[in-house]
């Protein structure tokens, strides 16, 4: 399917990206200053910012709460941007409609970033997370019986890992996993067919991408890590019913189909969408092109349906 008219818009509308990928602190400060603040959000029950103890200290949670009687699921969001940049603003819309939509309570984590904070200070924090509202959701109305996670595309990455590291140690329990756009794999991974087809022109670059994983990791070492690097995991098995998103026009399409292949053949319930004719961000960055509120809805019912 040809790029959507509206995404193509928006990339013709935005600054020329440099060629030469630039510091963490400059990226930050780009992503900053475009970002904008939704005019009408979605109306939901109320938002609160929380500190909850983290490995280093405290993190901030952005709680949004359903307006749903009785005890009601949560899902733990984690935010995109290689790791290296970005923060809870950026998925306000998302989050507020698949609170509303969804009828669940959501939590969107700000994590340490690098490169000041390498891995694993990122999967460590979100796990941190997921532990306190398992002993603490009770006080806000969630049942702590019934939390998924999720995330976009290194959001998505942590959100897996979750699930690996909630496998591996025996708990918290996760109920369900999304995964939009997921970091899964190496940009230098064979059989990535999108980072040849998808490498230039559509907003996130492979050069960006590999910038970002020049940032993460902690020594060369860390890229053998499943918990790093989910497509390293030899099992896959125990994991969480996925919901695995992926868009047509982006560099991290082939790992995300690849990585929902793997947890369906390793007998994990999974949910499969490529979404035609968008670009990276489209469900949380970009709210206003058409397919993003269709993207929620999606993720709202699939909520819906396994918790």
């Amino acid at each position: 399917m040809p790029l959507d008219p509206a995404a193509a818009a928006l990339l013709a509308s935005a600054p020329p990206a440099g060629t030469t990928p630039r510091t963490a602190a400059e990226i930050r400060a780009a992503f900053a200053s475009a970002l904008v603040a939704p005019v009408d959000p979605p109306e939901v029950r109320s938002v609160a910012d929380l500190a909850v103890p983290g490995p280093a200290g405290g993190l901030r949670v952005r709680l949004y709460l359903p307006d749903a009687a009785g005890p009601v699921p949560l899902l733990l969001w984690m935010h995109g941007g290689g790791w290296t940049l970005g923060g809870i603003e950026e998925n306000e819309v998302a989050n507020r409609r698949v609170c509303r939509e969804a009828g669940v309570a959501v939590a969107s984590v700000e994590y340490r970033l690098a490169p000041e904070n390498p891995y694993p200070a990122a999967p460590d924090d979100c796990y941190a997370v997921l532990a306190w509202f398992t002993a603490n959701g009770v006080r806000y109305g969630i049942d702590a019986s019934r939390i998924a996670v999720g995330g976009e595309t290194a959001g998505g990455n942590l959100a897996t890992v979750l699930t690996m590291l909630s496998r591996d140690r025996g708990g918290p329990r996760i109920a369900a996993q999304v995964l939009v756009c997921p970091v899964t794999a190496h940009p230098e991974d064979p059989d990535l067919a999108s980072y040849a087809e998808c490498a230039e022109g559509y907003g996130m670059t492979a050069d960006s991408m590999r910038f970002f994983f020049a940032q993460y990791p902690s020594s060369p070492a860390d890229l053998d890590d499943p918990y790093l690097l989910p497509s390293r995991s030899r099992d896959l098995t125990g994991l969480p019913p996925a919901f695995v998103l992926t868009a047509q026009y982006d560099v991290l399409r082939s790992e995300g189909e690849q990585y929902a292949t793997r947890l369906a053949k390793a007998g994990v319930p999974t949910d499969y969408r490529c979404y035609d004719g968008q670009i990276h961000g489209f469900y949380g960055l970009y709210p206003d092109l058409p397919a993003s509120p269709v993207a929620h809805a999606d993720v709202a019912a699939f909520l819906d349906r396994v918790l």
